[in-house]
């Protein structure tokens, strides 16, 4: 009987997204979970856990926490009895709830959404071979290793290559995962013949009007990155301690990152991020207050009345409890912090 891995698999799942917005490289997990050298288990051709070694490795090759990963990968997979019953278990229910891009058949699939995002590839042995159609595909492939990752991965820069982005698409199957039903964080479809064709029902997509405007922010804590969220038009946030939103506002939870201090000044429901057209506006819902820094100096926000926040601004919940842009500077940050620590380190196995 093995140890449990249950914890490592939900810190991993927490990393792994096919929002376009939020994705920072595309992996192929098929692949990354055969990379032995990442564990040096040699008693297991595959593990799932691997994936968590790889988002560790990016995480340290982009300087940053919290990375957040497309992963695509092959519908065997959910069969593969190298793989423990849990890890297939796991790996059924990330597919199930749209956080893996799976297909019979992957093909260039990998390659063809980090043209579509413009971010590199993890793993992906033998992509080279579609390098007639994707010319930068050596310049894109990060090869993960027990040292970290090796290679350029400089994105590809593909004119044109984002415009589905731009738009939102819907399937002929109403019960489908990622076209089923219009959303601003749906993936990127195929193209068929220069037609949008949805990568698991293979057929022809409509065209369901302009996706809504979004932006990226990232929650830090005492200098780390512990989660990254995106506020689209006509959909807002709420931030705190522990939120309870109304309808059609999504919460980000807060609780498990604070320390004593912070979990008594952060109240249940801090702030809401609300986006209009490309104007980000914050409200205080707070007991205690909340602040902005700006170019121009601090502000400390007016409760209930909206508040705009510029591409650089960072709004702060707390002392060292921050909601800020990707990439801004912040007192205190901290170096990469593995999402591995909860991973069993001993196997333990019934004679």
């Amino acid at each position: 009987m093995r140890f449990s891995i249950s914890a490592t698999l939900d810190a991993i799942e927490s990393r792994l997204s096919l929002d376009p917005a939020l994705a920072q490289a595309v992996v192929d997990v098929t692949d990354v979970v055969r990379l032995v050298a990442l564990d040096g288990d040699t008693g297991r051709p595959a593990r799932l856990p691997r994936l968590g070694h790889v988002i560790d490795a990016l995480a340290r090759h982009r300087g940053e926490n919290g990375v957040v990963v497309y992963p695509v990968a092959a519908r065997s997979l959910l069969s593969d009895q190298d793989l423990s019953a849990n890890e297939r278990m796991v790996a059924r229910r990330w597919v199930d709830d749209g956080l893996v891009d799976m297909l019979t058949e992957p093909g260039d699939r990998v390659l063809e959404v980090a043209q579509a995002l413009s971010v590199p590839v993890v793993g992906g042995r033998g992509l080279e071979r579609y390098a007639d159609r994707y010319p930068w595909v050596a310049a894109a492939l990060l090869s993960p290793g027990p040292s970290g990752l090796v290679g350029r991965g400089e994105p590809p820069a593909v004119p044109g290559a984002s415009r589905l982005l731009g738009r939102l698409w819907q399937c002929r199957q109403a019960a489908c995962v990622g076209f089923g039903r219009p959303r601003g964080d749906q993936r990127p479809p195929r193209l068929v013949g220069g037609v949008p064709t949805c990568p698991v029902h293979d057929g022809r997509l409509a065209d369901a009007g302009p996706r809504p405007s979004a932006r990226v922010l990232v929650v830090s804590v005492d200098g780390a990155v512990r989660s990254r969220f995106v506020v689209r038009e006509g959909a807002p946030v709420v931030v705190g301690r522990a939120p309870d939103p109304p309808p059609g506002t999504r919460a980000v939870t807060l609780a498990p990152w604070l320390g004593a201090t912070a979990m008594r000044w952060v109240s249940r429901t801090h702030v809401r991020l609300e986006l209009r057209g490309d104007t980000l506006a914050v409200v205080d819902l707070s007991t205690n207050g909340t602040r902005v820094r700006a170019a121009a100096g601090t502000v400390r926000l007016v409760p209930g009345r909206p508040h705009p926040v510029a591409a650089e601004d960072v709004v702060e919940l707390s002392d060292g409890v921050l909601v800020a842009p990707p990439g801004a500077r912040v007192p205190g940050a901290a170096a990469p912090a593995s999402i591995m620590s909860e991973a069993p380190t001993v196997s333990i196995r019934r004679p």
